[in-house]
């Protein structure tokens, strides 16, 4: 068994307990505990704190180099199976080459956008986050794409043609959950169009379900919940799109039918179900950068971690409150983080980090996010120095 396992097998089944944390999973961590000791950490919405594994599991990678050089392919793909195994059990995929490893969100939304040879009709809500914003903008700019955007509480009353929506499970700004996702596919599909479900801001800290939800394509990331950096993102088919009907413009070499054969068929002829989808020679290392997180998160359990998750919300909105801070979160319909809103929000985050709590905001919205890591005595700390450094003191 690996320490990972170890420790959750040591810390025995039932609700997660700071005491049981404390001793038997914060040992996991002590790398980054004792560099940033002192300190309140409340950023984990926006950049997971790695495990000490995670280091080891990257040196893995790098010794397959030096020890195999161009026989290093094998334990690199080897990682690249496991990679999308445990990523396909996370989000309730049918089959691992349903995952297909990407460098980013953004990456996966260009691979559906550019399975389209006509100009396809696309609804997105105004609550996307800038990567998929941004490359959705510019796509309509170049009239690749002709764009709608819509409230999200607005996607499940939607009855026009439609090819693609593209939605949140979580929202990346307030971290409400978009609870209406099934009347959502529904209706997509009877209108004959097709989901891309963003689940950056629900994988690990929420249940997925992608098979149960019906859902097309799903887009995200290791960079936050999944403890797994930059870098380690992921674009979800559903079965029925690996046919070989489904085909993107955003392919390389890996995508070929036996591509170390170097044969050059025209039109190309791509490999077998979601490997089709592959591009060029693939950063090998942000497999086994993923590697910890997605094993810590399958270990201890999703439920566990969405519970224990909860509570700690809901003591950091009673410690505000206590204080005269009004905040939202803590609530089944919201993904991991609070919230406090402001319009001096981004200038509160970096009074709130002179006093050694990191967080950060969104235009009005100061985000905050306690993790499994974090204790009751943080919590009591941060609620003091949101308190003190209250915009409404300034």
């Amino acid at each position: 068994m690996t320490a990972i396992e170890n420790a959750v097998a040591a810390l025995g089944g039932g609700p997660l307990t700071e005491a049981g944390v404390q001793r038997h999973l914060a040992p996991l961590f002590s790398r980054v505990l004792a560099q940033w000791r002192g300190h309140v950490y409340l950023a984990n919405h926006s950049l997971g704190r790695p495990l000490d594994a995670t280091d080891e599991d990257v040196q893995e990678g790098l010794a397959a180099w030096y020890a195999h050089l161009g026989g290093a392919w094998d334990a690199w793909f080897d990682e690249m199976s496991a990679f999308r195994e445990r990523l396909a059990d996370l989000m309730g995929a049918a089959r691992p080459d349903c995952v297909v490893p990407k460098t980013s969100a953004g990456q996966g939304l260009r691979a559906v956008l550019n399975t389209y040879d006509g100009v396809a009709r696309v609804v997105a809500t105004r609550g996307e986050f800038d990567s998929l914003d941004v490359i959705l903008r510019e796509y309509a700019r170049r009239g690749r794409i002709a764009l709608m955007l819509v409230e999200p509480d607005d996607l499940a009353a939607l009855d026009t043609p439609v090819d693609l929506v593209v939605v949140s499970h979580v929202m990346f700004g307030t971290g409400r959950c978009v609870t209406d996702l099934d009347d959502i596919v529904v209706r997509t599909h009877r209108a004959g169009g097709r989901v891309l479900l963003d689940v950056y801001h629900s994988l690990g800290v929420l249940p997925v379900d992608v098979h149960r939800l019906d859902v097309d394509f799903a887009v995200g990331g290791s960079y936050k919940y999944l403890r797994g950096g930059p870098g380690a993102c992921y674009l979800y088919l559903a079965p029925r799109h690996l046919d070989g009907r489904l085909r993107t413009l955003d392919i390389g070499w890996f995508a070929k039918r036996d591509p170390f054969t170097y044969r050059r068929p025209d039109p190309p002829e791509l490999a077998e179900g979601g490997d089709a989808f592959l591009e060029s020679t693939p950063p090998v290392l942000t497999l086994f950068q993923a590697r910890a997180g997605q094993l810590f998160t399958r270990a201890v359990g999703v439920p566990r971690l969405r519970a224990y998750s909860l509570d700690r919300q809901v003591r950091l909105v009673h410690a505000l409150a206590e204080r005269g801070v009004e905040a939202t979160g803590g609530t089944e319909n919201r993904g991991a983080f609070l919230i406090v809103v402001d319009d001096r929000a981004e200038a509160w985050a970096d009074a709130l980090e002179q006093r050694g709590v990191v967080t950060d905001a969104r235009g009005r919205f100061l985000r905050l996010c306690p993790d499994v890591l974090t204790t009751e005595a943080e919590i009591a700390a941060a609620a003091e120095a949101v308190a003190a450094t209250h915009p409404r003191n300034g």
